[in-house]
Parts: C-alpha cells; sequence; structure tokens
C-alpha cells in the first residue's frame, strides 16, 4: 500500500465519502458500494450506519443518509483547508490567554480541539498564538474561554519552535510523489483521505515564515486536478449523476 495507508473501516469510508459530496447525502446502496471497494460486507456498512445515527453523526432523510451539523462543520473546515482565506501578513500575531475561571476536562478538552482547528498553537499552558494571516470565525466555545490579543514576539524562528515545519514538508512531498503512483480506485480513494487530512495540519503560516521550497502551495494545486479525475471516476462506480 502506497504510504502505508491503512485501509478504511466501514465508518471511516461511510465518513471519508460523505465529506467529499456535497451536499453531503447518499442512499445506504451507494454507501454499500464503497464498502465493496475495501472489502467491507453490506451488513457491516448497514451497521456502521445505524451507529452513526445513534451517535449523532448521521441523520436519515427519505432514506438517505446525511451528515449532521457537526460533520458538516467538518467538511467546510476541510474544504477551506483546501483554499484557505488568507491576507497579507503585516507581522502581527493572534495570541489567546484563557481567561475563564473553572473548566470541566469536558470543556478543556473541546477547548483545546477549537484553538487547534483554528491554527493556533499552545506556547505554554492557557497561552495560544499564531501569524493573524488567517480569515476565519472564532466560536463562541472560545471567546468565551480566553481573550485574544495582538502583537509582535520577539523570539526569533518561534514558528519553528511551535510547528514542525520539517515535518509537514517533508510527508508533503511523499504525498506529492505517491499522486503519481496510484493505479486503482482504492489506492486513489485513500490517498485522496490522507491529502485533505494533511491540509487540515498544515499551519497556513505566511510565506515570510516559511522554510524556502514550502510544498503546500504546489501540493493544492496537484490536488485539486487529481481530485477532479478522481471524483468522476468515483461517481461513475458509485452511479451517482
Amino acid at each position: 500500500m502506497i504510504l502505508g495507508l491503512r485501509p478504511l473501516t466501514a465508518r471511516s469510508a461511510v465518513l471519508s465519502t460523505l465529506l467529499g459530496m456535497h451536499p453531503p447525502r447518499l442512499p445506504a446502496r451507494t454507501l454499500v458500494r464503497v464498502g465493496e471497494l475495501f472489502g467491507i460486507a453490506e451488513g457491516t456498512i448497514r451497521v456502521a450506519l445505524s451507529r452513526m445515527v445513534g451517535a449523532g453523526e448521521l441523520t436519515q432523510v427519505n432514506g438517505d443518509y446525511q451528515l449532521t451539523r457537526r460533520l458538516r462543520n467538518r467538511q467546510a473546515r476541510q474544504d477551506q483547508s483546501r483554499s484557505p482565506s488568507t491576507r497579507p501578513w503585516a507581522g502581527d500575531w493572534e495570541i489567546a490567554v484563557v481567561t475563564a475561571a473553572r473548566r470541566s476536562p469536558a470543556e478543556r478538552t473541546a477547548f483545546r480541539t477549537a484553538m487547534t482547528e483554528l491554527r493556533l498553537a499552545e506556547l505554554r499552558e492557557g497561552t495560544w498564538l499564531r501569524p493573524a494571516n488567517l480569515i476565519r470565525e472564532r466560536p463562541t466555545l472560545v471567546t468565551e474561554q480566553c481573550t485574544f490579543l495582538t502583537g509582535r514576539p520577539e523570539t526569533p524562528g518561534i514558528a519553528e519552535s511551535l510547528w514542525d515545519l520539517p515535518g509537514w514538508a517533508a510527508r508533503a512531498r511523499e504525498l506529492d510523489e505517491a499522486l503519481d503512483e496510484a493505479a486503482d480506485l482504492q489506492t486513489t480513494y485513500l490517498l485522496a483521505a490522507a491529502v485533505l487530512r494533511h491540509f487540515l495540519a498544515d499551519p497556513l503560516l505566511p510565506p515570510e515564515l516559511l522554510p524556502a521550497g514550502w510544498p503546500g502551495p504546489h501540493l493544492r494545486t496537484r490536488y485539486e486536478e487529481y481530485d477532479d479525475r478522481f471524483q468522476k471516476v468515483l461517481r461513475a462506480h458509485l452511479e451517482i449523476d
């Protein structure tokens, strides 16, 4: 398997498929055909669908299954990561300081997830930051628990200490090379999902803070071409108009 990508489970096959659909809604028979790509039995897919409905990940509408609001928000983040909304960077950083007096373990976990989704990095307990070059809304979950400031860190190379830029770049180059090697629909499917996951992990730093030869823009351009071909083949296989 290219890059050691693991086969999808029934749940991940359903989820990956719906996240790539606009709107994210398909009948059970189509999702069963997705399972067939990975040797997943029809009964296993249908059990997964039932469990996902019970877990609040899917809803049923006129016999179709569609993503719930929480996962539609994830789809929006995935789409945004393919073509991020940025602005010219003037050198300022967003600095978030936790000011909430008391937080339950569940609140802390949800907060950390939200901050990561905003692509902020934790400098120390209760202090998060990133360059102020992204355009996105901050959820209430975040604004209720911390105060945002604007500043300019004086520590040289702070971006390199907050994000593993060499690691992200190396994986991006591996994925870029693998795009040329996918020879069958199953591998193509797995690789597409891996690239999208990698985009979600991109800190989306301004060019001024990135190492020379940063592969992010090139991988995004390649993936758009790859995904256009992949979606046509997948839709033909699943018999989707």
